[in-house]
């Protein structure tokens, strides 16, 4: 049966181009690589130009898993670790050190993963909340697409919400997109208490008005059909800066952005990148389901965001 999942579009394969122009590859702690899609994608990075990867996690089977699919580890380093468990651990710790700046998920649970990033005293904290971002080529959308966040916080309150747009939109600036459109998604267009979602949007709309979030246009509350299409806007009325070309779609909860997300993958035909941020490094969190193709395109993605935050900085890549 053929896989459904397409290769990296090409909206995501021009951040690819990007990235290995933006400077040296970025040194990325590849964690668990115990499957082939894992070992294809940090590989196939580094022969990009994207990324030096550090192999960490049971040294036996990340070998065998190599050598199944034909691929030599010997010009990578590798630290040998006991599990997954400890492989997040571990690579966590190297970011603490300064030996990576980012992190590529392999084949072991989101969930473990980031509780060693979440740790309190030892994982990858900043002052803002951690949140996930699914950057999507969708094929009858006139550019990429970014939806947050459907991997990370289940039930955002108003103040996660307000961190997860922040998050989003510096993402799209080191993009490329100089003030990226950001739709906070709800059932209606109307404000009502009866569904607190919407509250919580017309809230992100004025906190971006007032300065509170800044560096995009958000608008909200808006439905999907609104948000994407500017003929459904006009249909119901709506004046608005961000209704029929957002860049960036805000859900509500975990389950309905993954839900999208997953709907524009599997039934749209869309590519794929997926990436974390808020913490301390980028880390790209892609689903044990894809393969390597949107690996790269996460580990293009990571490099732009480290890019950014460097030239912020004043630092070189």
């Amino acid at each position: 049966m053929m896989d459904p999942l397409p290769t990296a579009g090409g909206k995501l394969a021009a951040f690819i181009a990007r990235a290995r122009a933006a400077g040296p590859a970025l040194p990325c702690a590849v964690v668990h690589p115990v499957d082939a899609a894992s070992i294809e994608g940090a590989l196939d990075a580094a022969a990009a130009g994207l990324i030096i990867p550090l192999f960490v996690g049971p040294a036996a089977r990340i070998r065998a898993a190599a050598a199944a699919c034909g691929r030599d580890l010997s010009p990578w380093p590798m630290i040998d670790t006991p599990h997954s468990h400890a492989a997040a651990e571990q690579a966590v710790a190297l970011v603490r050190e300064g030996r990576a700046g980012a992190l590529l998920k392999g084949a072991l649970h989101t969930d473990e993963l980031m509780a060693a990033v979440v740790a309190h005293d030892t994982g990858l904290r900043t002052e803002r909340r951690i949140s996930h971002c699914f950057l999507i080529d969708v094929p009858r959308y006139h550019k990429p697409l970014m939806i947050t966040d459907a991997a990370i916080n289940l039930a955002p309150d108003l103040d996660t919400k307000a961190d997860i747009a922040r998050n989003a939109i510096d993402l799209g600036i080191a993009l490329g997109i100089a003030r990226p459109k950001l739709a906070v998604l709800c059932a209606v267009e109307t404000v009502t208490a009866k569904q607190p979602a919407t509250v919580d949007a017309a809230a992100l709309s004025k906190m971006a008005e007032r300065g509170q979030i800044e560096g995009g246009v958000v608008d909200g509350p808006l439905a999907f059909d609104t948000a994407i299409s500017a003929r459904a806007a006009a249909a119901k009325h709506l004046t608005s800066l961000v209704a029929g070309d957002p860049d960036i779609l805000l859900v509500p909860d975990l389950a309905s952005g993954n839900m999208v997300a997953k709907q524009l993958q599997y039934l749209a035909g869309a590519a794929s990148a997926g990436v974390v941020v808020g913490a301390r490094v980028p880390i790209a969190l892609t689903s044990r389901a894809e393969g390597a193709a949107a690996r790269l395109a996460s580990c293009a993605v990571m490099r732009l965001a480290v890019q950014m935050r460097l030239t912020r900085h004043g630092g070189g890549a």
